[in-house]
């Protein structure tokens, strides 16, 4: 059976063009898909890096990223720990499970160099999730031996946090569409796929990222200039006297409704390719863009609690992950598979309505 993320391919013999550079033809027969072994390990490796991502946002929400004051990699410029505040616990927890995630990657590069073949796109991916988390690893470094954690309410703080955020979605990107091609049935070689449709799914992406990018920094006021009521919340923000920081909350709204809006209208357009695997990953995404903004309106009447602050950044993590592969799905397809009328959209929509029935007779 076809996996989900899977897009039919083309017939045998047409004419490949490169996606970067490489100009030899496909084969006539695809190479052997890499281990189901490999694409659990894959898929495994983002939810992992998720779950850093989420205790990253607790660090920063209690306060606790000078809990090992201004050292790094040591805990307290030691080997040996010895837990004298809860913030100390909670930083090195995240530094521990952060060094985790890079080994966990260092398994997945070397086990996608080893088993995927040489053209396999998934290996570019892979190796841009190295780099970004060697990038990951620098920048927060950066924060802490720079002083830029606690309470510190430099504009510094803000622009370095900006990139460690902006960075951190790169990366989640990066090891999503490793995952993503590693899981492919067809359509996954340099050399073997065309690009189409990129600007549309690029400005999603893009908007999406500064979201993330300006939440970082609405949280981060939220965190340094806590509000006990929300008429004192609204009067921060128009406050003369407040902080920058609460003086741009209002970005962070706007954002988010433009980029919704203009990802709810790539999901009609891919609706318009004639996929099922499409539709279905389109859905997915449209129905996380109505979660996040009940989230984001819960996040400020509640006025942003810990718990709620680390629910909203999952459905953004996991809304990230979902327009991220949705848009490979759309504009990274086989060569000769663009358009709902060509041979591959037929037949991957004959494919799932010959499934229906078996689905149906076997009980799933």
């Amino acid at each position: 059976m076809a996996s989900p993320l899977s897009i039919p391919a083309h017939r045998p013999g047409s004419a490949a063009l490169p996606l970067s550079g490489a100009s030899a033809a496909s084969s006539a027969q695809p190479p052997a898909s890499p281990s189901l072994a490999l694409q659990r390990y894959s898929w495994a490796v983002v939810a992992y890096n998720v779950l850093v991502i989420l205790w990253g946002a607790v660090v920063r929400a209690t306060g606790s990223g000078n809990g090992c004051g201004e050292h790094w990699p040591l805990c307290g410029g030691t080997m040996v720990q010895h837990w004298k505040t809860v913030a100390s616990m909670i930083e090195y927890a995240h530094r521990a499970t952060s060094g985790i995630a890079v080994i966990a990657l260092v398994g997945l590069v070397a086990w996608c160099w080893r088993s995927a073949p040489r053209r396999h796109i998934a290996r570019v991916f892979a190796a841009t999730a190295a780099v970004l988390t060697f990038n990951e690893a620098l920048l927060g470094a950066l924060l802490v031996l720079l002083g830029h954690t606690g309470t510190d309410q430099s504009p510094m703080r803000a622009f370095w946090l900006s990139l460690h955020l902006a960075n951190t979605l790169l990366l989640l990107a990066a090891l999503a569409l490793t995952a993503h091609f590693l899981s492919r049935i067809n359509g996954r070689m340099r050399g073997g796929v065309e690009l189409t449709h990129a600007p549309l799914a690029f400005v999603g992406l893009a908007a999406t990222l500064c979201v993330g990018v300006s939440g970082s920094l609405a949280a981060l006021g939220d965190t340094l200039y806590p509000a006990h009521s929300l008429a004192e919340a609204f009067a921060q923000d128009f406050s003369p006297s407040a902080n920058w920081l609460l003086h741009i909350r209002w970005i962070h709204p706007t954002l988010s409704f433009v980029a919704g809006a203009w990802i709810l209208f790539l999901v009609i357009r891919t609706r318009d390719a004639g996929y099922p695997a499409l539709r279905a990953m389109g859905n997915w995404v449209a129905s996380l863009v109505g979660i996040q903004i009940v989230l984001g309106v819960a996040d400020v009447l509640l006025l942003a609690p810990t718990w709620l602050q680390v629910t909203h950044l999952l459905g953004a993590d996991l809304l990230w992950i979902g327009l991220v592969v949705l848009s490979a799905q759309y504009c990274i397809r086989p060569i000769g598979c663009a358009g709902a009328n060509s041979a591959c959209a037929v037949r991957a929509r004959a494919d799932a309505r010959a499934q229906k029935p078996l689905a149906a007779t076997t009980g799933a």
